[in-house]
């Protein structure tokens, strides 16, 4: 029985193509191979092949074995780091912000 992959919007597959085209131009400018990195990842090359054309099957794990082996693991650290929505929010729970009138009882 096969995994099923979840659906992916648009937007997103859209992004996993832009990352997956991005992660072989960073492979080929070391000038690596796919078996190359594959082996020092310790990933299948069919694996690196879904993972450079945009495959969203492809686990974060291997994701990040990839990034090591090419150098660029510390770009993963700025992913959501500044949540500035996230703060807002924060911010307005902290101050007690009234959420609506309260009926006063009869």
């Amino acid at each position: 029985m096969s995994k099923r992959t979840p659906p992916v919007f648009p937007s997103a597959a859209r992004q996993l193509d832009a990352l997956g085209a991005r992660l072989s131009m960073a492979r080929k400018r070391r000038r690596m191979t796919q078996h190359t990195l594959s082996s020092r990842a310790g990933i299948s090359i069919p694996t690196l092949r879904n993972l450079e054309s945009g495959d969203a099957s492809v686990s974060m794990a291997t994701f990040l074995r990839v990034l090591q082996v090419l150098g660029l693991a510390d770009d993963i650290d700025r992913l959501a780091a500044d949540d500035v929505i996230g703060r807002r929010l924060q911010d307005i729970e902290q101050k007690g912000a009234p959420r609506g009138r309260r009926r006063k009882s009869a």
